[in-house]
């Protein structure tokens, strides 16, 4: 590890491209960054072009983007979106939007469930009780018991049929 304020950055050197066709390609030079992330406990190489920045900007930048990236895959999975629906770019805004929303909603009632859900497992769960009158705090508390309120006895209803 570094004796510096980012530990986390191992090297930070300039490379060139050996390979003749690499190097046909790309005949700049390039920097390689090598960070430790401590959650999954390895190394990981970034290659880049960017020379101004210091290692440790770009380190985070792309920690950043890789949360964009999961944050994308966890909507495209949780909710099936497979392809846009709608053409135009206010089309698809709208379904990102939706999306987005969605995926902040789900994740607030994740949050505020006394019971520790798997996001997926809640999507699912939602899905197949969508139209059950229950009381949301209580079933994603307690999703195994039974939720139903007998109705009020003092409301009294004709038969339709």
């Amino acid at each position: 590890m570094p004796d510096s304020r980012h530990q986390h950055i191992l090297k930070d050197e300039i490379i060139e491209l050996k390979n003749k066709s690499s190097k046909e390609k790309y005949p700049k030079r390039l920097r390689r960054i090598v960070i430790w992330d401590d959650v999954n406990k390895q190394t990981i190489e970034l290659i880049t072009n960017q020379m101004k920045w210091t290692a440790n900007t770009i380190s985070e930048l792309y920690k950043s983007r890789w949360q964009i990236e999961i944050f994308f895959r966890e909507i495209k999975q949780l909710l099936h979106i497979k392809s846009f629906i709608g053409t135009t770019e206010n089309a698809v805004m709208i379904q990102i939007w939706t999306a987005l929303i969605t995926i902040l909603i789900l994740k607030v009632l994740k949050a505020m469930a006394k019971y520790k859900w798997h996001l997926s497992n809640l999507v699912g769960f939602i899905r197949l009780n969508l139209f059950v009158k229950i009381d949301l705090q209580k079933w994603i508390d307690r999703p195994f018991e039974d939720h139903f309120d007998p109705p009020p006895q003092n409301i009294i209803q004709g038969v339709l049929f």
